[in-house]
């Protein structure tokens, strides 16, 4: 059995709604698909046990009706990097931190908040990232269906 069949199998035995939902990409490259209900469930399982403690990234998506996060995972001294993947209907984009699992995400989730407009539930107060305040909180420029604001026509300036 390979690292990855063994990933899996413990995995799919912490968490069976999640058979049939994986993928080795290849050698030290997975992905697994979990219902948002269970993603802090599934991460406090491969941090602590797995030992997936290196968090990588988070990517954002707009996948038509949904949004979808990508949790990207290293494991200590191994080399292979867990992706996690979960979705959130436009209707209710709410998804939990994981900032006190890792810390470093902090960031991406203020770029999935600022840029596909998702609701981080737990996510403590701070700047808005990668926005300027002064950008408008309803406009979300990473939606697909997003359209720029046209700014007003300014009247030419003439020299004297």
């Amino acid at each position: 059995m390979t690292k990855e069949e063994d990933i899996q199998q413990q995995i799919v035995t912490r968490l069976p709604v999640t058979e049939g939902k994986f993928r080795v990409q290849r050698a030290r490259r997975m992905w697994v698909e979990v219902p948002r209900e269970l993603l802090i469930q599934l991460l406090e399982f491969v941090k602590e046990e797995l030992k997936f403690t290196d968090f990588c990234t988070l990517t954002g998506l707009d996948d038509g009706e949904n949004l979808g996060f990508l949790y990207h995972l290293a494991q200590e001294h191994s080399g292979i990097v867990l992706n996690i993947r979960t979705k959130a209907p436009k209707s209710d984009p709410v998804i939990p931190t994981i900032t006190s699992f890792f810390p470093a995400a902090e960031i991406p989730e203020r770029e999935v908040k600022d840029l596909l407009g998702a609701s981080v539930e737990g996510l403590a107060p701070g700047p808005r990232y990668p926005l300027p305040d002064e950008w408008p909180f309803n406009e979300h420029p990473l939606l697909k269906n997003w359209k720029p604001q046209k700014e007003a026509a300014k009247p030419e300036e003439h020299n004297g």
